[in-house]
């Protein structure tokens, strides 16, 4: 069981309390939060509330989450855009929109679905029965290189390669503006934004943070960068680069809410991926080319000028 504490700010006065949680507890439905709500696990100021209430601004919200119920992963024959494989370990072009593992709201459908069915037994465990053979993790709408482990021998040493930083992580993305360096690096500790559960933020007592960024490409009023991770924080190139100012085109939740005509989600690409085999301890190295979608922005950055 977990509790969340929250405090809606002013400006969502007037909201129903329904709406805003959904709005601001990550992975939760509307209809998921009226459920708990009408099991009482909602309250304000220690008072249960009714779907029908309307978040006030400033008070405190607590909401009981019950134990996450058992989910059944089950194989499904989604195609895979397979890059790399052999008996140890699988690297997939993910594409846009597809959730890595289930989820609450995301039971199927996911890129653990997809392996199930195209590696059978062949995945590690040491994800647990969400997660079979998923090493690092990427965002629905970020799409790219991905690496998942066959056994959990592979799973091991790709795990302490993350922790080494001896498996890199290169990124494309598209930012708002023109950054006034050519390259930098963003070193600022990420964590749970205090008050909406569906983002992340910079936090003082957030987990340490590094992100190195080199501009490719200028075009008037955006800029096309090169990023690598140091460390794999959540949603961390997308805080990072907001937090530089700069956020990523078509990111709705770090950058500007309005959606970006053509392009569904933020502009990020998972372009190349380094890593030391664990079996046979020679290094590897992919990569994939950028989306038709994500050519379709650069086009038209190019054509502006």
């Amino acid at each position: 069981m977990e509790i969340l504490t929250l405090q809606p700010n002013k400006e969502d006065a007037g909201t129903r309390i329904d709406a805003w949680l959904a709005a601001n507890v990550e992975e939760l439905t509307r209809s998921a939060a009226v459920r708990l709500i009408e099991e009482g696990r909602v309250t304000r100021d220690g008072k249960p509330l009714v779907k029908k209430d309307k978040v006030t601004g400033g008070e405190t919200i607590e909401v009981v989450l019950p134990e996450p119920e058992a989910v059944d992963v089950v194989p499904q024959n989604i195609p895979l855009d397979i890059v790399y494989e052999d008996d140890d370990v699988i690297v997939v072009n993910k594409p846009k929109g597809m959730v890595v593992h289930p989820a609450p709201g995301h039971s199927d459908g996911t890129l653990v679905n997809a392996l199930l069915y195209h590696c059978g037994d062949s995945l590690s465990g040491i994800g647990g029965e969400l997660r079979p053979g998923i090493v690092h993790r990427i965002d629905r709408d970020t799409t790219g290189l991905i690496i998942a482990a066959k056994n959990d021998f592979a799973h091991q040493r790709l795990s302490a390669q993350l922790q080494d930083h001896t498996l890199a992580r290169v990124y494309h993305c598209i930012v708002i503006g023109n950054l006034r360096e050519d390259s930098g690096t963003v070193d600022a500790p990420i964590g749970r934004h205090p008050t909406d559960r569906k983002r992340q933020a910079i936090v003082a007592d957030g987990r340490r943070a590094v992100t190195h960024w080199t501009v490719l490409e200028r075009y008037q009023g955006f800029t096309y960068v090169e990023c690598r991770l140091e460390t794999g924080r959540t949603h961390q190139i997308r805080v990072h680069m907001a937090h530089t100012g700069h956020p990523i085109l078509g990111d709705t939740v770090y950058g500007n809410k309005k959606p970006v005509p053509g392009l569904q989600g933020q502009c990020l690409h998972a372009v190349g991926l380094r890593f030391i085999h664990p079996r046979t301890e020679q290094p590897v190295e992919l990569g994939c080319s950028l989306t038709e979608e994500f050519e379709k922005q650069l086009a038209k950055l190019r054509n502006r000028g």
